[in-house]
């Protein structure tokens, strides 16, 4: 057993893709995340840990904990999600923040997410032979790749033949499934949801929850572009992001109002061909049938279609399926990070789930040499080919972002002596005699920032505008939040105007003549401002703390842990938006002059304050050390302004607030191979009918779904496992051991519920051995 402690926390940004009836897959995979972060949560609280995986999960925290002394805490704060995925991540924030069980979800999938339920009346069938020359097409995709006797039980069979006949034979030319039928039915999971036994809210108190759902307004709206000529051009914008969080708060029910994220998760699952597209009408003839006054409606609507809100043509607004211009939302949850606060060591994954790899629509014939026909060609150029490469360009530039922290790294350790020499010379070794007090500590500061800035000469005025750039850049984008008047135009505005102001003010001079090699009004202008240098400051010390944390001298170090993340989380409460959402007026009143609403900024943030209130516990924890851990310490938070002056250019003065680099994991079939090899085509149902085939059949339903939480439970196991250091990797052997517990658990927990497929239960189980 390890006799030291070092607490962790896996972070899970989730992105979920679209992938239409296999939503119920994906349900099963956001259900074992959900299980999981409940098990996290009870091992953090000393809680007893819940029945089936959730017990699995947290046997297994406890063991890396006994066997490598690491207290891992997985939690997920960030999700977005289009499409199908939309729907799921909108009810797994909801179980997250609310601490209600999904467990009423499963049960309205199962039941309700069938094409006979889906199905709007209007397009049903009028009589018996209706549309009767349909029928062989019916039997035609049926027959044609041997679909329902390959993949549906025995007893499934006639059920799906008869559905299928039935869909086919629907009124064409319009979407055969109803809006208001799954809006209804959105609405009933809420109302599922909230009815059935609930328990805590998943992430720990301060810790914010942020959900991102993407959507396509059909017509669109106008963007300005600023050009050199014409100086001005107008773009239409289809891109939709609707932005919901807790702001780390406990949810009074809901995670946001319910209204809302029905509206969210209707607006982004309307497949084009299956679903009409959503109206607000639409919404509010459901509020009116469901006798549900929507008193936030008219907000809601503002914050969410600002543009069309604001040409008086919000409610005429045409909402489509997210996944059409962004099926992988990343870019959203990329920007989420900026507000993330943090009191230990944060290990960030992005986390993807892709239900169908490489899936594609039937349009092309067998033969992959086929040449496409002249529909062919129209219908996958306007549904098949990708727009854009989200996936690729967002984790490029998330690999981009950790080149240039592992890049930074790097250099720290390289000039680290030469610092180090440099502040001992600069203090001598009285340094290390004198007791570290508050006053004493800040007047070290002050002077190693000085000497940094002589040695650093000329390159000190581009750094030092890089600090006030930074800062700028900052309050511009706070601004922007908290104004909520979206678009590329208004933060050029605001960014233009807050520069503009601080020019005026001289608060951007630097000279090597000048005393502390700035003028006093830049000086009193970082000092009231420049939020970025704190964070990054208390970074540098998390981390050379982390490299001299050895087993022996951990207990020792913990309260200056404590300290560092203490004041780092008080900083970084500076950074959420909801403290200055009271400005809103005055922010979109601003035009020219940012000053009243600088001044303001930086009274609400009180960063001189909060600076003596961190060297009171700098100072605290500094006097509990012994000399030979205090030094490297020491050395680290002094000589800050001399790394700083080295690194900031690589970090194209944005710094970063999660030190690390961010590893990105998938979820899909193709990965999840503990049990069986072969993906998709080996194990989902839903893939048939091109992608809609668990609307068919709840068999097919129950297949998918139980196979999400099988292979969301391979994965995850995978992806904890993979935070420890290698040394301390469990063996190959006991991975085996604790997956094929978690597989059991899982089939014990669901073959009660799931009665359509009781051959599968018995074939998964041989598998598993």
């Amino acid at each position: 057993m390890s006799e030291t402690i070092h607490e962790r926390e896996l972070r899970l940004a989730l992105v979920c893709y679209g992938g239409i009836s296999l939503a119920v897959y994906m349900h099963g995979i956001t259900k074992e995340i959900w299980h999981l972060a409940r098990a996290s949560r009870a091992s953090r609280d000393g809680d007893e840990a819940g029945g089936g995986s959730e017990a699995v999960y947290h046997a297994m925290l406890a063991e890396i904990q006994e066997a490598t002394g690491i207290r891992l805490r997985v939690m997920v704060d960030i999700i977005a999600g289009a499409s199908a995925g939309g729907i799921n991540s909108v009810f797994l924030a909801q179980a997250i923040a609310t601490g209600q069980s999904l467990d009423p979800l499963t049960d309205l999938w199962m039941e309700v997410a069938d094409v006979e339920a889906l199905l709007a009346p209007s397009q049903a069938p009028s009589h018996r032979l209706a549309k009767i020359w349909a029928t062989p097409l019916a039997w035609l995709i049926s027959n044609r790749s041997k679909t329902i006797d390959a993949t549906v039980e025995v007893a499934a069979r006639e059920e799906v033949r008869a559905k299928l006949e039935k869909f086919v034979r629907s009124r064409w030319f319009e979407p055969p499934f109803g809006g208001k039928q799954l809006l209804h039915m959105l609405l009933n999971a809420f109302d599922a949801m909230r009815q059935a036994p609930s328990g805590k809210r998943l992430l720990p108190a301060g810790q914010p929850l942020d959900l991102f759902v993407t959507v396509t307004d059909f017509r669109g709206h106008s963007e300005r572009l600023r050009l050199n000529s014409p100086p001005q051009v107008t773009e239409t914008e289809h891109r939709l992001v609707f932005a919901f969080t807790d702001h780390g708060q406990e949810a009074d029910g809901d995670f946001a109002d319910r209204c809302e994220l029905a509206f969210a998760a209707r607006a982004t699952s309307s497949f084009p061909g299956a679903f009409p597209p959503f109206t607000v009408a639409e919404m509010d003839e459901a509020m009116a049938e469901r006798d549900i006054d929507w008193k936030g409606r008219d907000a809601f609507l503002e914050r969410a279609l600002p543009h069309q809100w604001a040409d008086n043509r919000a409610e005429k607004a045409v909402l489509i399926d997210g996944s059409v211009l962004a099926n992988a939302p990343f870019r959203p949850a990329i920007e989420a990070l900026r507000e993330r606060p943090a009191r230990r060591q944060v290990d960030r994954r992005f986390v993807f789930v892709d239900p169908f790899p490489d899936g594609r629509l039937e349009l092309y014939g067998e033969r992959s040499d086929e040449k496409p026909g002249f529909f062919q060609t129209i219908i996958g150029a306007l549904s098949e080919l990708p727009r854009e490469q989200p996936i690729r360009d967002n984790l490029e530039e998330i690999a981009t972002r950790s080149d240039r922290i592992e890049q930074m790294l790097a250099i720290l350790t390289e000039i680290r002596a030469e610092v180090e020499t440099q502040v001992e010379a600069l203090f001598g070794y009285t340094l290390f005699l004198d007791y570290p007090t508050p006053k004493r500590l800040a007047a070290w500061r002050r002077r190693a920032q000085v000497a940094a800035a002589a040695k650093a000469g000329y390159g000190h005025t581009a750094y030092g505008l890089l600090k006030v750039n930074g800062a700028a850049e900052r309050t511009a984008r706070l601004l922007y939040a908290i104004g909520e008047q979206k678009g590329p135009e208004r933060l050029r505005e605001l960014r233009e105007a807050v520069t503009r102001t601080i020019h005026a003010r001289e608060q951007d001079r630097f000279g090597a003549t000048m005393s502390s090699g700035a003028s006093p009004a830049t000086l009193d202008f970082l000092r009231e401002h420049d939020l970025a240098f704190r964070i990054r400051r208390l970074r540098l010390l998390a981390r050379r703390l982390t490299d001299i944390d050895l087993p022996g001298s951990h207990q020792e170090l913990l309260p200056m842990r404590e300290a560092i993340y203490e004041s780092l989380a008080a900083y970084l409460d500076c950074k959420r938006t909801d403290t200055f959402a009271d400005l809103k007026p005055a922010v979109r009143a601003m035009t020219d002059d940012a000053g009243p609403v600088l001044d303001e900024i930086a009274a609400r943030m009180r960063l001189r304050a909060l600076d003596a209130e961190a060297d009171a516990r700098m100072s605290e924890g500094f006097s509990k050390l012994s000399r030979e851990l205090r030094r490297p310490l020491l050395l680290a938070h002094l000589g800050f302004p001399f790394f700083d002056i080295a690194t900031l250019p690589i970090l194209q003065g944005e710094g970063v607030d999660e030190f690390d680099p961010i590893r990105v994991d998938r979820i899909a079939p193709d990965d999840a191979c503990a049990i069986r090899t072969g993906g998709a085509e080996k194990s989902l149902k839903g893939i048939q009918f091109n992608s809609f085939g668990a609307f068919f059949s709840r068999a097919y339903r129950e297949n998918d779904y139980l196979w999400g939480r099988l292979h969301g439970a391979d994965r995850l196991v995978d992806i904890i496992l993979s935070t420890l250091p290698p040394s301390n990797c469990l063996p190959q052997t006991r991975i085996a051991e604790i997956k094929r517990a978690a597989f059991h658990a899982i089939l014990d927990e669901e073959e009660p519920r799931l009665k359509s497929v009781p051959g599968l239960f018995e074939e998964l189980r041989a598998e598993i051995g």
